[in-house]
């Protein structure tokens, strides 16, 4: 069984454990890199989760199965264009991998931002015949745009993808929700 849960601030050590056992395991599926993110401070990581799981535009997600976490994702309103959403950070631990984790945290986040309001989610992907790239294009997911270097002097090429979005009936129901 899988469970998507929203970070709490408190649970920062446990996301910086698992973003840092992500950015270790899949070095070329992220914009970061585990050597830029590892010597972050305690309060770095404090101060990141608190302002993410305490903010109406961010959504740091935490999957768990069979009572152990198992992955993460993180999705964030743009904050001039609302009606956009972004997914990234998603990862799922190798030894939950093929169970239905990562679908459950992108069903997830994109719920959410129906909700928020957002009328498309964007991501982007590192290029190639992938798990993820696989996952996302199952969720609906369609190339946006050339493919760009994962990071700056990269390249390695990562893939925009975009998915649009119908507004929740809540969001519709209750705009200032």
């Amino acid at each position: 069984m899988v469970v998507v849960q929203r970070f709490a601030a408190h649970e920062w050590p446990l996301y910086r454990h698992l973003r840092l056992r992500a950015l270790a395991d899949s070095p070329d599926a992220f914009g970061s890199t585990f050597a830029r993110e590892v010597v972050r401070s305690d309060d770095d990581w404090r101060e990141r989760l608190a302002n993410g799981a305490g903010s109406r535009s961010d959504l740091p997600l935490m999957a768990v199965a069979d009572g152990s976490p198992a992955g993460l994702a993180w999705g964030r309103l743009d904050e001039r264009e609302p009606v956009i959403a972004y997914l990234f950070q998603v990862w799922v631990a190798p030894e939950f991998r093929g169970r239905g984790v990562g679908r459950h945290l992108v069903n997830a986040v994109i719920a959410w931002a129906a909700t928020a309001g957002a009328r498309v989610l964007r991501l982007s992907v590192t290029c190639g015949d992938t798990t993820a790239v696989r996952l996302y294009r199952r969720a609906g997911f369609v190339d946006d745009g050339p493919p760009q270097p994962l990071r700056p002097g990269s390249e390695i090429e990562s893939q925009p993808m975009r998915l649009g979005l119908e507004p929740s009936a809540d969001h519709q129901q209750s705009p200032g929700a």
